[in-house]
């Protein structure tokens, strides 16, 4: 259980995305067997998934098994999931049973409960949530679980009392991490044809400030956008700007209004309201595909040091809309001041761009121009560019010759695209290496540290200056 909780909270193992990629090209046997023989939950996951879709539920159980015996709940949600799609629903129930330790408690009660919908046993399955539902988490699962099944009004009746007790106090301890209920009645209020109440209660939450940081407004405002009650929302985007500009531009943009959102957006811009607008004007402006009028409205922002430098943003968005050479054309030129802080950074970006437009040799003739030393990752970012260029076996002899994780599971992804599993799945460490790997590493950090605080510093206090583990 220890190796498989690692293995979620590390993405160790076999990442999730190497894992689709060879479920997607035909890879579902190495799966299983790098299940079997690496205990791979990621490798496992995707074989179920595959398994069950093809409608082979005995070889997904024989895979799952093994894992949700453990009692690990994750594998045992997969598992309860095969068992209930096989039809075996006595057995989907056995297994699902919590019966874990109480910090497990929550989690395998949601789970048992979901089954017990699928079963067809509602009023089972709202009572196996009823002991938890001062949890945000088990709130919003009885919402999302309930949609559709009938019993709106049952679960009005267990979220009105928790509802009203966050009204009275909603700063009591034990009361002011429950405002997630807020939400959930309107949520349900609204899918049972009780709009007007909805809006009525979560408005008048929301006037009195009975809410989370910002959720219960944003919730609120999609509410209102969702019901076409513009007025009402361009009202709370006038006195709740963080929370809800976004949906009354989005809102407005739906309705074939995007001129009246810009130019609300331009409006708060001009009057210079806290808020990064400008960032909403070029989205907007970018779906729009008026590219050089979204590049003109945040321009002024890309020599910042600051936070609100918006190049980022705008590299992300141009080269999501194809619009590769305007990204590059804004890699140029930047300040004196900017590229001091950003040049690294500046150039990856640029790197990249060119690798996705066609321009790959430009960009390796552009590093082999430059100091080994100058450039951060210099044979990855090369080896990616080969990769790019279709000189795949060039980039993968380069790759086999590097340390490291990030190498390995670059290397792996080029082999998975060639069709070669197998030596796709043997490139990446196993579990135990990869703990290994990382339990080395954060030793030789801590006592590197250790030496350097209590001998170089002579402060025993001082935070260790250690890097991020690889």
């Amino acid at each position: 259980m220890d190796d498989l909780q690692w293995q979620v909270d590390t993405l160790g193992g076999v990442l999730p995305r190497l894992v689709d990629a060879i479920r997607d090209r035909g890879g579902l046997e190495t799966l299983i067997q790098a299940a079997r023989e690496r205990e791979d939950w990621f490798c496992a996951a995707g074989a179920v998934q595959e398994l069950c879709a093809a409608g082979t539920f005995g070889r997904a159980w024989a895979v799952v098994e093994p894992f949700a015996s453990t009692g690990w709940q994750p594998a045992v949600r997969v598992g309860a999931d095969v068992l209930m799609r096989w039809g075996r629903v006595d057995q989907a129930l056995e297994l699902a049973r919590p019966e874990g330790p109480p910090e497990n408690a929550v989690d395998a009660s949601r789970d048992y409960a979901a089954l017990l919908l699928r079963a067809g046993r509602v009023e089972e399955a709202i009572g196996a949530l009823g002991p938890h539902l001062r949890s945000g988490r088990v709130l919003t699962a009885l919402v999302e679980m309930t949609d559709g099944q009938g019993c709106d009004e049952r679960v009005l009746e267990l979220l009105a009392p928790i509802a009203e007790e966050f009204r009275r106090d909603p700063e009591r301890p034990g009361v002011r991490d429950l405002w997630d209920v807020l939400p959930a009645q309107a949520r349900v209020l609204e899918r049972s044809g009780r709009v007007d109440e909805a809006i009525r209660l979560l408005g008048a939450d929301v006037a009195a400030r009975r809410h989370g940081v910002l959720n219960t407004v944003e919730f609120y405002a999609e509410l209102l956008a969702r019901r076409g009650r513009i007025v009402e929302l361009r009202e709370l985007a006038d006195t709740h700007k963080h929370a809800a500009v976004h949906p009354y531009v989005r809102a407005r943009e739906s309705l074939g209004q995007a001129a009246e959102a810009e130019a609300y957006l331009r409006g708060l811009i001009a009057a210079r309201h806290p808020g990064w607008y400008e960032s909403m004007l070029m989205e907007l402006l970018i779906r729009q595909g008026r590219f050089d009028d979204a590049i003109k409205a945040a321009e002024h922002t890309f020599d910042d040091l600051y936070d609100d430098n918006l190049l980022q943003g705008a590299l992300s968005l141009l080269a999501d809309q194809g619009q590769h050479d305007k990204a590059i054309g804004l890699t140029q030129g930047r300040s004196p001041e900017f590229l001091a802080e950003n040049e690294d950074w500046l150039r990856s970006n640029r790197w990249w761009l060119m690798g996705e437009s066609g321009r790959a040799r430009e960009a390796i003739a552009e590093i082999e121009a430059l100091s080994a030393d100058e450039v951060d990752d210099r044979e990855l970012t090369i080896a990616w560019l080969l990769a790019q260029d279709a000189r795949v076996e060039e980039a993968i002899a380069l790759l086999r010759s590097l340390p490291g994780k990030r190498a390995a599971n670059d290397l792996a992804e080029l082999l998975i695209h060639q069709g070669r599993f197998t030596e796709a799945i043997a490139a990446i460490p196993d579990v135990a290496a990869q703990r290994d790997e990382a339990g080395h590493g954060r030793t030789t950090r801590q006592e590197s540290a250790s030496s350097d605080n209590g001998h170089a510093h002579g402060d025993p206090w001082a935070t260790p200056n250690t890097a991020p583990l690889e």
